[in-house]
């Protein structure tokens, strides 16, 4: 991603908390979910239509990652589901999956990073948990995209020194 890219993206952002749409993130199932900032501290926005522009071209990227996994890997991913997440200092997200309870829609986890200048010292690290008990610390570098399987993938974001900005969502499969 160009830092071109990542600034329109941080402007598309940033129009849609002045128009109100950030929530606080809530963790459960839909009919019981709550906000639990012991848990989960970012707030979040769903990319949903009207798209500005360069959210537009980003799914259009992201279109052509899909069809990739699937030529390549044979994932069988139908479609993506995305959503801006913010943490603000302090915030973190405590050790867990993105499969909710039931499901096996999401089959790949995806990070684009949009924080200019990120340094070591920031923290907002994800942590991925390796079954062996290694873990694996990625910084959230503006402009960096991660990508894993999510089945049974323990992850957790450390918590946050600055304010930390990215689009997170899953390519989903069908049940």
């Amino acid at each position: 991603m160009t830092s071109t890219q990542m600034q329109a993206l941080l402007q598309c952002a940033q129009a849609r908390e002045a128009r109100g749409d950030f929530a606080p993130a809530r963790v459960g199932s839909q009919a019981h979910a709550q906000r639990r900032e012991d848990i989960r501290g970012d707030f979040t926005c769903w990319l949903r239509e009207p798209l500005y522009p360069a959210e537009r071209s980003l799914l259009n990227q992201l279109e052509e990652l899909r069809l990739e996994l699937n030529r390549e890997a044979m994932l069988g991913l139908f479609e993506l589901e995305l959503h801006y997440a913010r943490y603000a200092p302090g915030a973190g997200y405590a050790r867990h999956v993105d499969q909710p309870q039931g499901t096996t829609q999401r089959q790949v986890s995806l990070v684009l990073y949009l924080n200019a200048d990120w340094q070591p010292r920031d923290g907002g690290v994800l942590r991925l948990h390796e079954k062996d008990d290694r873990t694996l610390d990625i910084e959230p570098v503006g402009g960096r995209l991660v990508c894993f399987l999510t089945p049974g993938r323990v992850h957790e974001v450390l918590t946050a020194r600055r304010e930390r900005l990215s689009i997170s969502g899953w390519f989903r499969g069908r049940d």
